[in-house]
Parts: C-alpha cells; sequence; structure tokens
C-alpha cells in the first residue's frame, strides 16, 4: 500500500476511536474508569467451600481491562447462600480470599464492585451452612428444581416467611458484607436488587404477599430494597455503592405485575436521594425473557437522575448508540467477555469474538474459565 494510503488509513482508524465513546474514560465518583465497559456479574461456580481462590483471581486479573468490574453474586451471609460454590463475604477466610482477586486487578489496572446477591428462595439446604434457612417474603417455593452437588437437581423448598426481626437481620448482614468488601479491597459494593433474588422478592407481586410494611403498596413494596441501600451506602459511602434492578424481569418466577412502572418510577425516584454512584438496568429478553421498552428504561433513568449502566444483549454497535443516544453512561458485557477476556482489545481493533463454551459457565476448574485464548497480537 503506498504510503500516504496507509497514512489516511490509520488517521481514519484513530479517528473512529478517538469518535467511540464507549472507549472514553469515565468518572465513576471519585473512580477512573479507562473506559466505558462493564463486565456483568457472571455467576460462574468456581468458588469451592465458598471462599475465592487463586483460579478466581486469575479469571478476574484476566479481563481487567474492562473500565469496571462487578463481581459475580456474592452472599452477604450464610442464609444468602443459594447455588452450588458461589463465593461469600461473612468471613475472614472469604475476605482474605478476595483480598488476592482485588489485588490482581488493580495489578492490572482495573476497578472492581463486589456484587452483594442474597438469593432468599433461590436455594436449598444442601448449598447451604449447617443452621443456616432458606428465607423470603412470604412462604411460597420457586418452582422447578435447584442443581447441587450433592444429589443432583432438589425441588425448591417452601422458604419461611421473614420476621421483622430477620429483615433488620439481613439488613445488617448486608451492612456488615459491605464493610467486609471494602476491607477486602473492592472500590464498591452493586446491591444485587434484580433477577427475583431476596431484594427483588420484596419488590414483586409474585413472591410477596405480605400484610405488614413490607408488603401491598409500591411504597411497601419497595421497602425493603431502599433501607438496605440507604444503610449501605451509609456504612460505606453512596460513591461506593450501586444497585442492580430488573424491570420486567420474569427469572426465577417472577412476574410482570399490574403497578410494576409505577413501581421502578417510584424505586428510582427515592434512590436518587442517595446519590449513588450508578443504577444498573439489567433485561434478559436476549436470553428470551420479556423485552424492557426504551421508555420504561429512560422513565427510569431519569427517575434516578444519576449514572446508568445498560446489560443485557449489548454488542460494540448497540452499547455505543446507547451512550451516544444518552441512554446510559456505562454499559456491560457479559458472555462474550466470558469468551474473551481480551474483549476491549478486540472491540477495539475489530477482531472477531470468540465463542463462550455453556457447557463449562458452572462447572469446577479451569476449563471454560481461565482457558479463553487472547488474541495473538495481544499476547505479550
Amino acid at each position: 500500500m503506498p504510503q500516504r494510503a496507509l497514512f489516511e488509513t490509520l488517521k481514519e482508524e484513530i479517528n473512529k476511536r478517538i469518535i467511540m465513546k464507549i472507549f472514553s474514560k469515565f468518572n465513576l465518583g471519585s473512580i477512573e474508569l479507562q473506559n466505558r465497559v462493564v463486565m456483568a456479574p457472571l455467576t460462574r461456580s468456581r468458588a469451592e467451600n465458598n471462599i475465592p481462590n487463586q483460579l478466581m483471581s486469575d479469571y478476574y486479573g484476566q479481563r481487567a481491562s474492562a473500565g469496571l468490574i462487578i463481581t459475580e453474586g456474592t452472599a452477604p451471609s450464610a442464609n444468602g447462600l443459594g447455588y452450588a460454590r458461589i463465593p461469600g463475604i461473612y468471613n475472614e477466610a472469604q475476605i482474605k480470599g478476595w483480598k488476592n482477586v482485588t489485588n490482581r486487578i488493580h495489578e492490572e489496572g482495573g476497578k472492581v464492585f463486589l456484587q452483594l446477591m442474597h438469593t432468599g428462595r433461590v436455594s436449598h439446604a444442601d448449598n447451604m451452612e449447617e443452621d443456616s434457612e432458606v428465607l423470603a417474603p412470604s412462604a411460597i417455593a420457586l418452582n422447578g428444581e435447584m442443581y447441587t452437588d450433592q444429589n443432583g437437581l432438589q425441588p425448591y423448598p417452601v422458604p419461611r416467611e421473614m420476621t421483622r426481626e430477620d429483615i433488620i437481620q439481613a439488613q445488617n448482614e448486608y451492612v456488615q458484607a459491605a464493610k467486609n468488601a471494602i476491607k477486602a479491597g473492592f472500590d464498591g459494593v452493586e446491591v444485587h436488587a434484580a433477577n427475583g433474588y431476596l431484594i427483588d422478592q420484596f419488590i414483586n407481586t409474585a413472591s410477596n404477599k405480605r400484610s405488614d410494611n413490607y408488603g401491598g403498596s409500591i411504597e411497601n413494596r419497595s421497602r425493603f430494597a431502599l433501607e438496605v441501600t440507604q444503610k449501605v451506602s451509609a456504612a460505606i459511602g453512596s460513591e461506593r455503592t450501586g444497585i442492580r434492578v430488573s424491570p420486567n424481569g420474569a427469572f426465577n418466577d417472577m412476574e410482570a405485575f399490574d403497578d410494576l412502572e409505577e413501581a421502578y418510577k417510584y424505586l428510582a425516584h427515592e434512590l436518587s436521594h442517595l446519590k449513588l454512584a450508578y443504577l444498573h438496568i439489567v433485561e434478559m429478553a436476549a436470553l428470551g425473557g420479556p423485552d424492557v421498552p426504551l421508555s420504561l428504561k429512560l422513565m427510569i433513568r431519569e427517575a434516578f437522575g444519576g449514572p446508568v449502566i445498560r446489560s443485557g444483549g449489548l454488542d460494540k454497535e448497540t452499547a455505543e448508540a446507547a451512550l451516544n443516544n444518552n441512554e446510559a453512561e456505562l454499559v456491560a458485557f457479559g458472555r462474550s467477555l466470558i469468551a474473551n477476556p481480551d474483549l476491549v482489545y478486540r472491540m477495539e481493533n475489530d477482531l472477531s469474538l470468540q465463542d463462550p463454551d455453556f457447557d463449562t459457565f458452572y462447572t469446577p476448574g479451569a476449563k471454560g474459565y481461565t482457558d479463553y485464548p487472547f488474541a495473538a497480537v495481544n499476547v505479550t
């Protein structure tokens, strides 16, 4: 190629990268992110005995070129354990294990929030510690079965309906878990209020049939989410606290209830007073779930008034469009980051993406976890 033509081609590529908002830096509170790509929280079930390990440190370290990593759902207490081999953040061994992970991410130049996920009724005794309980807003069992390492698939149990004392205890567990996360070196935490787990179980009428101050009206069903988030942000700082919601979510037997739009507008407006780091909106349409209308996402965004993360079925083009259309400040990727630890590099250079191995999403070991190759030109 003639030198002038080569120069023009390189100039065009440089301009293209400058123009693309997804690769620009972003200040999330006092944290500077190297780009607007977020690694979505992804349950991977590699934490043997619920303790983060070296394999997990390698996995997250490989993906630290994302502007922000949000970890897999992590139990704030023994009662919050649901799936086999998910990590916790409620004892010293777990804090120490996570410290190795955060050190590795920071050494690689990344930033990381820990997702606090109490699974509520999405659990089974075989996946929990002795003397722990399956708790939920109401004593309504989830349909279907839960996988356990000991006995394979088992029917979901009927949870015990939480008392007022249980609610206060669970909120205190979130607070202590958030403090433990900061001790373990995390830049912040994400309160998981989506996908049919405990906080979402309070919001959604499919799982909340209470008649007290935590059930019935929009205000009452939102109370647990707001109290947890307020207490966590007060304990570690609002700039270190984010929250994830899933309007229209059907995962884990959630339903599209009658006052859904009003409920999420109310929740987002109340959360706006806390001045959180971000609101993370996840949608499951790409996985066969109901669509979340753009009008609903924009209504939530306007009511919240702070930084928003969009998540669910995005690629480089749709993510860039969402940023340029002022629909979000940050964009999250899940399965593509599982299979492409150097996703940002591949997108920057228009390289092909590898497909994930679905059979190894939740299996123990390195296969399908830390063995995805980097692009050859990105190997140092």
